[in-house]
């Protein structure tokens, strides 16, 4: 193999080396979850304006929560490191394969916090700047370092910080926040318990394994479903709160009823299947969640662009 060769492949294998390390930084930051960000971020910003927003204020709003989820995602991985080793559903996460060193991991969730609240700081405001401070905090030390190994109820205090989009996105475009973006943010408050205990349910053997008490792991299958029975129902009647407190209209009126009476029809099939002895299909509740959140947010995006 002469010289040329042996450079182009030298050049070659780098490239790739790169380009794994880049993807293995960007798994830090749970891009799935990010995508649920845009889905409650950007109607929400709507809703506030009346109508569309300035776009670079859309922007700079998504990509400083972007980051800021980002973070929170790093600070996670690092921390229960020691855990989705043992989980199949985890276990080829970068730090658990090796592609993205503690040190490495550590250094990047630090750095995203700080340039998230900077960007926000500098291109939003100080309130959706704070807010998304306030979010990797409750996320990282209250979630992650508190609550998840010592309680089962821990997916329902360490989900607030999964509400806090929607108030970084209102607080965004108002610089304050009001009643309606404290509906929305108690909205996906009790939306969260019913979209990931279920999961819980699917990889009950794999949180038994580690001790970390999800409910899904700890309670029988019937008095779960019974969980989320009662969640979707405070779900969906949160979700029609909004109507009288921010005037919507027509399509945000209907979505509400049809998407929510689905989500509660397949709570109850879950807790149904449950009781007799089935198999109780908990997936099925899971993507249904994650439909009916983000058909209800696209309803709050477009009701208050039309004139009815």
């Amino acid at each position: 193999m002469d010289i040329s060769t042996t450079s182009h492949v030298t050049a070659t294998t780098d490239r790739r080396s790169v380009g794994r390390t880049v993807r293995a930084y960007v798994a830090l930051t749970k891009p799935r979850v990010l995508e649920l960000l845009l889905v409650t971020t950007v109607p929400v910003m709507i809703l506030a304006q009346g109508g569309l927003p300035d776009l670079w204020l859309i922007f700079a709003t998504v990509i400083g929560g972007s980051l800021s989820a980002g973070s929170a995602a790093a600070f996670n991985m690092y921390l229960d490191r020691d855990i989705d080793a043992h989980m199949q559903r985890t276990e080829n996460r970068p730090l658990v394969t090796g592609e993205v060193s503690p040190r490495g991991a550590l250094v990047f969730a630090w750095t995203l916090a700080a340039v998230s609240t900077v960007w926000l700081w500098a291109f939003t405001n100080p309130l959706a700047a704070g807010l998304s401070a306030a979010a990797i905090f409750f996320y990282v030390v209250i979630y992650t370092m508190i609550l998840k190994r010592r309680t089962e109820q821990n997916i329902v205090w360490g989900g607030i910080a999964g509400c806090f989009p929607v108030l970084i996105g209102w607080s965004a475009v108002t610089g304050s926040l009001s009643w309606a973006a404290l509906i929305l943010f108690a909205l996906v408050f009790l939306w969260t318990p019913p979209h990931y205990w279920p999961l819980s349910m699917k990889y009950a053997a794999q949180y038994e394994e580690v001790d970390v008490p999800m409910l899904g792991a700890t309670r029988s299958g019937s008095q779960v479903g019974l969980q989320v029975i009662l969640y979707a129902w405070a779900t969906v009647a949160c979700s029609l709160l909004l109507i009288p407190v921010a005037s919507m209209g027509l399509v945000y009126t209907v979505s509400s009823l049809v998407f929510g009476g689905w989500f509660i029809y397949e709570s109850h099939r879950l807790y149904s299947r449950a009781v007799r002895g089935g198999e109780p299909r908990p997936m099925r509740v899971f993507h249904a969640s994650i439909t009916y959140l983000t058909l209800l947010f696209v309803a709050i995006a477009v009701d208050p662009l039309l004139p009815f």
